[in-house]
């Protein structure tokens, strides 16, 4: 040991002659070593230091062998000689002394160089002490440090691991930290064990590393001779100290892990409220034996564990619970729909236990239509998925009864208003006749639905809408406009909430262009379009549930074969006539010659109402519909939203019958609601065309 630092002495050149008293009282020795003759002269202190009497040194350096050890002798020779050749003025060392007795203890030496005019070195004089002390002082604050540090390093281990298991939400989150960086390599163990408590067994979870697998351990009971099972069993940590241990201890365990090379071991239970959920085990190879630090250590660590570990554990069970009655709320099947191919899909959200409420359904309604509904219920809890549940099934129930687009909007806002629940919902309703393609489109407050068309284009479908349910009755706003498209064969219309279209650090429009980029894109199956649009979302992740609809009107069974359209204003004469012959014509043209007189009857009365009965125009369309039979339909649109009423007329009356003869010629009619008006159709089976 050099001190290399040592103040240079200030020593006079009869100093020897006059010995410094504050050496000798600071139980200093001195020496004065002419380098000419070789002779180095010693005070008392300095034999006592050395620990020979006057009468056994004889004046040379040598002579102290037996007091320094060849190691120590070496290391100082060299350390003066290099002193003495570069010129330096000074020096100092610590070296290891051996008394009589043998026992070795530290001395220090400081020596002043004396040198002539030329530089060259002629006498060195310096002090020698016992350093015993200091050092062991020295060493002992030395001690405390490192104890500290490593206590520190131990702290921080411990605090590293928690603070990343603070984000761990699942099992096998846990299992994660502990086994990549922030674990294993931390905690310096070779291998990791963890076994969790079920049904009165140890369950495995979680090994490590690869090939470390003991069989027959995965699944063991808890009185079993293995160190997992005891510390659940006494819920007390084991510490195995050496492999002579571990193979004593745990005969049938240590022969299957002898390829580890295992050195020591720390076996923890996992305990939360007194009650063990199960344990954990940390291998080494490069130790043996734990200090009282570090079992203190691990056994804050297990506890930690356990902890995150009984938050994951009810995490799991709750988001299971969740999950299934957010399944049991939405529809377990999808009902085929005659004329169109149909694909749902559902993603929840991997944000801990909270799940959204979201939902889709199909509705088969009167007269071979088809209702499509998505919603989204604010919050992600279990109570949205409560309400979302109530919602679905009233919204469900008023379709089925007839009620019109706009109709079951705002009766389902009032319902919700109604509950006693602080959540709002957005939706939207699109009613479907397949046969013609015509759809009435209802928004609350819900996205934009989107259609792609045959030719592969694609584009938003703008739909005027109103408040979202519940505060569209709050407010008094119950009025829900309807927008009518006809989809045509081919198309397929989408129906989505919000978290597909949401993307993160991006706003609704880019995303709403990102979705209609895949569907242009996509396949045409709209099973393979609802994979697709679904792993995208489950890749982009997000803190939103999805759900998806996707309705492809088919090009066989039964569609439009041609339409004709006129527009009829009230007071002209001439377009009333116009439309009766384009009828008549159409009628007989299209091959139901015999019919034309019914159909021509039937289709000038529905005019006449309109004309009569609303204070605007009337649009006549005639279609032909292929399929299973051969129909001819005729519409009749009105800007009024007042429902036709069928009454009875009394003899006298000449009005009173429209509705009557409708019904009695037509094979089936009804009434649709169309924007803020409606349509009043009717449908004829006439024979098809060779």
């Amino acid at each position: 040991m050099v001190d290399r630092g040592a103040s240079a002495l200030s020593l006079p050149d009869d100093w020897t002659a006059h010995p410094d008293p504050i050496l000798a009282l600071n139980r200093m020795g001195s020496f004065d070593w002419d380098l000419d003759t070789g002779l180095m002269h010693m005070d008392a202190q300095a034999h006592e230091i050395f620990d020979v009497r006057p009468d056994e040194y004889d004046g040379r350096p040598e002579t102290l062998s037996d007091r320094v050890p060849d190691p120590e002798a070496r290391r100082l020779d060299a350390l003066v000689s290099r002193a003495l050749k570069d010129g330096s003025e000074n020096y100092g060392a610590y070296f290891r002394l051996r008394r009589r007795d043998g026992s070795l203890r530290w001395t220090h030496t400081q020596g002043y160089i004396r040198r002539d005019a030329g530089g060259r070195p002629r006498r060195i004089v310096g002090i020698v002490r016992d350093a015993t002390e200091e050092l062991r002082e020295s060493e002992a604050r030395q001690e405390a440090r490192g104890r500290d540090e490593v206590r520190r390093r131990q702290t921080n281990v411990v605090q590293a691991i928690t603070a990343a298991l603070a984000h761990a939400r699942t099992v096998q989150d846990v299992i994660d930290v502990l086994k990549d960086t922030h674990g294993l390599t931390y905690l310096g163990a070779t291998s990791l064990v963890m076994g969790l408590v079920e049904a009165g067994r140890i369950r495995l979870v979680a090994e490590g590393p690869a090939g470390s697998f003991v069989p027959g351990t995965l699944v063991t009971r808890i009185d079993e001779k293995y160190p997992m099972s005891e510390v659940v069993r006494t819920l007390r940590p084991i510490f195995i100290e050496s492999p002579e241990e571990f193979a004593d201890r745990y005969p049938i365990l240590w022969p299957n892990i002898t390829d580890l090379n295992i050195t020591s071991s720390a076996y923890l239970p996992l305990i939360v409220q007194a009650r063990p959920i199960g344990a954990m085990g940390l291998l080494y190879n490069d130790r043996r034996g734990f200090t009282p630090e570090e079992r203190n250590v691990l056994v804050a660590l297990g506890s930690s564990i356990a902890q995150s570990l009984q938050r994951a554990m009810f995490y799991e069970q709750e988001k299971d619970l969740a999950q299934g009655l957010q399944q049991a709320m939405l529809p377990r099947s999808i009902p085929s729909v005659p004329g169109a191919d149909v694909a749902v899909r559902y993603r929840s959200a991997k944000i801990g236990r909270d799940i959204g409420g979201d939902w889709y359904d199909l509705i088969p309604l009167p007269g071979g239509r088809v209702g499509a509904v998505i919603g989204d219920v604010q919050g992600h809890d279990t109570h949205a998925a409560a309400v979302m549940g109530q919602l679905r099934i009233v919204l469900r129930a008023y379709a089925a009864e007839g009620h019109t687009p706009a109709t079951v909007m705002a009766r389902a806002s009032v319902f919700l208003h109604e509950l006693d629940t602080d959540r709002f919902a957005t939706c939207l309703y699109a009613e479907a006749d397949l046969s013609t393609g015509v759809m009435q489109l209802v928004r609350a407050g819900h996205i934009d639905p989107l259609v792609r068309h045959m030719d592969g284009t694609c584009r938003r479908l703008p739909v005027e809408g109103g408040l979202p349910l519940g505060l569209s009755a709050e407010f008094g706003r119950l009025e829900y406009p309807v927008d009518t498209i006809e989809l045509d064969p081919g198309e397929t219309l989408l129906l989505c909430t919000d978290g597909l279209v949401e993307q993160p650090g991006a706003d609704l429009d880019e995303g709403m262009q990102t979705l209609l980029e895949l569907l242009r894109s996509g396949p045409d199956d709209v099973r393979d379009l609802a994979d697709l649009l679904i792993d995208v979302a489950e890749e982009r992740g997000g803190d939103d549930d999805v759900a998806l609809l996707l309705m492809r009107r088919q090009g066989l069974g039964r569609q439009s074969g041609g339409r004709l359209q006129q527009h009829v204003a009230p007071g002209d004469p001439e377009a009333l006539t116009e439309a009766r012959h384009m009828i008549r014509a159409a009628v007989r043209a299209w091959g139901a010659r015999e019919h034309a007189d019914e159909i021509e009857l039937v289709a000038d009365e529905l005019i006449t109402n309109a004309l009569m009965h609303t204070e605007g125009s009337a649009i006549v369309t005639l279609r032909v519909l292929t399929g299973p039979d051969h129909r001819l339909r005729v519409e009749v649109e009105d800007s009024s939203s007042a429902l036709p009423r069928r009454r009875e007329a009394r003899e006298c009356e000449v009005s009173g019958r429209g509705l009557l003869l409708v019904d009695r010629l037509a094979d089936v009619w009804g009434v649709e609601a169309r924007g803020s008006g409606k349509c009043v159709w009717c449908e004829f089976i006439v024979p098809e065309r060779s």
